[in-house]
This record gives C-alpha cells, structure tokens and sequence, in this order.
C-alpha cells in the first residue's frame, strides 16, 4: 500500500532573487552586509525555500557564495551575460558565475534575452549553453523572455527546459495571450519574473517607469484590494500559485524581515477575487501591456 503524497510547502513555489545592493535599506558596514545576506538565506531555508536566483552583474554572486547556509537546500539558477560580449565570454562568465558562488554545478543556466537566440548568432549561443549542461555544469538551461518575444514558439524550436517570462497581476499578459499555456503544453517549467510589478502594487511615493501615467489606475487597484482586505503581497503571490503551469515565482527580497513577510504572505489563504478584473494589461487590442519590454531580472 503507498502512502499518500504530501502536499509541498507553498514556500516550494518560490525562487529568491536576494538584493545585495542597498536599495531598500541603509547601507551596511560589509561585514554586516554579509551577516544580513546569511541572516536571509537562512530564513528562507528554514521557512521552506529552496530556489536561488542570480545574476552576474556587480557583487551579488559573490556575496552569495560566502553566505550560503550549511549545508545549503538551495538549488540555483545562473544568468548569462549579454551575446554581445562574445560567446565565448559568455561560456566563460557562466562558469566564472559557479566559482564565484562557490559551486560546483547549478540547476538552470539562462540566456539573459531570448532576442539574443533569434539573431545570427542565435543557434552558436544555444549549442554553447547545451555544452554547458552536456558537461553537467548546470542541470537545465533555458531563456528569459517577455510576452512579446513568442517564446512558446522558440520553445518549440530550442526544446528548453526552463523559461523565465514576466507575469503578475495587474499585467496578466503573458498569461492572457496564451504564451503560460503553450510552454506549460510543451513540459517546460516557467519562472515568472515581477512577480510584485516592480512595487506597483505597494503604492509609495514614486510609481515604477513602466506604470508612469497609469498611477489612476493603480490607485483604484489598490483601493478595491483594501475594500476587500487583501494585502499586495498576499494578492501578488496568490495570483502566480493560481496558475496552472505551477511557476516558480521570483521575489526581490532585500533582507530576512521580508523574507518572513514574504512567506507569511505565501502560506495566507488565496483570496476570493476575480483575477482578470485587475488586469490593467488589456486594453486597445494590439498594445503592448505596460513592463512587457522591461528588464526581467526584478521581482
């Protein structure tokens, strides 16, 4: 007789993307910078999350491999730097990405812009991140792209095992539009990127440039979200669990008491709230939905 599953943890469902830099907080002495980074990595271990995500611009990757709890749960996720600089700077650098981090091997390796896999280069770049994997440096690779850049098709192409495609809930675009649908068809695992919409959500003093002239809009979201006594956060993470490609959602989080506010909003029960109506990303049929061309390495 088997036993029955046991159902994993909602924090499972999250990829932390840890902000090294003093964007959100005061600066740090280094010494202490690092301790809060341990302080981070650790409750998010204990509190049941086990994906990392990193990028290779400025200390991060460093920071990280000297902050890494014992022994570590973590399973990690690369980027790659742009094409521009070379194949084989790219190769490189992805391996330089593992020793600075002190790893052996990582989990997925990501080309940094699925516009670098459709230009001349495009099938050179592919071939060099699969030779990565086929000497077991990484375990997956994959790309990030955005609605607009059609990655079911360049799924169909490449067969990746990873996409990260940016999605959340005031812009469902990647979802609406089917992309979430088609990759999900095809067995690749999704991240989704911005997951919060850049701090949209939260209110404060300056809307994020992608929301610019949107901040009506944003304002009546927010209000019908505290009618209904829904946190942000809550409503946010509730938003990406609902989707039934089962994404792993990455979050920005820049030290361990969000970190805790971030799984506490994970494990809230999912709110009664019609999805669709918050998404501020329809609208003249044809126009590209707001953040669909931004960066998407933010939470």
């Amino acid at each position: 007789m088997t036993s029955p599953s046991i159902p994993s943890s909602p924090a499972s469902a999250l990829a932390l993307a840890v902000v090294t830099e003093p964007l959100r907080a005061a600066p740090a002495a280094p010494g202490a910078r690092e301790e809060n980074l341990r302080a981070l990595l650790q409750t998010a271990a204990d509190g049941g999350v086990r994906a990392v995500v990193s990028r290779p611009e400025g200390d991060e990757e460093r920071l990280l491999g000297h902050a890494w709890p014992f022994p570590s749960p973590f399973e990690v996720t690369v980027r790659t730097v742009a094409s521009t600089e070379g194949l084989d700077r790219v190769e490189a650098r992805a391996r330089r990405s593992l020793e600075r981090m002190g790893l052996p091997r990582a989990e997925v390796l990501l080309v940094s812009n699925a516009a670098d896999l459709a230009g001349s280069e495009g099938r050179a770049l592919w071939d060099r991140v699969r030779g990565l994997k086929d000497r077991g440096l990484f375990r997956k690779i994959g790309f990030v792209a955005e609605a607009a850049d059609g990655p079911g098709l360049l799924a169909r192409r490449l067969s990746p095992d990873v996409v990260r495609l940016s999605c959340n809930l005031l812009d469902q675009t990647a979802c609406r539009s089917g992309e979430l649908e088609a990759l999900h068809g095809l067995g690749v695992a999704v991240q989704l990127s911005s997951v919060f919409a850049r701090g949209a959500l939260f209110g404060g003093s300056a809307t994020p440039e992608a929301w610019h002239g949107r901040e009506l809009e944003l304002s009546r979201v927010r209000r019908r979200l505290a009618e209904a006594r829904i946190d942000p956060m809550q409503a946010a993470l509730a938003y990406g669990l609902s989707l039934p490609c089962g994404p792993k959602l990455v979050v920005s989080v820049a030290s361990a008491a969000e970190m805790r506010a971030v799984l506490a909003a994970v494990h809230a029960p999912a709110p009664d709230i019609d999805w669709a109506q918050l998404d501020l990303g329809r609208g003249t049929p044809g126009a590209e939905a707001p953040g669909v061309r931004a960066v998407s390495s933010a939470a």
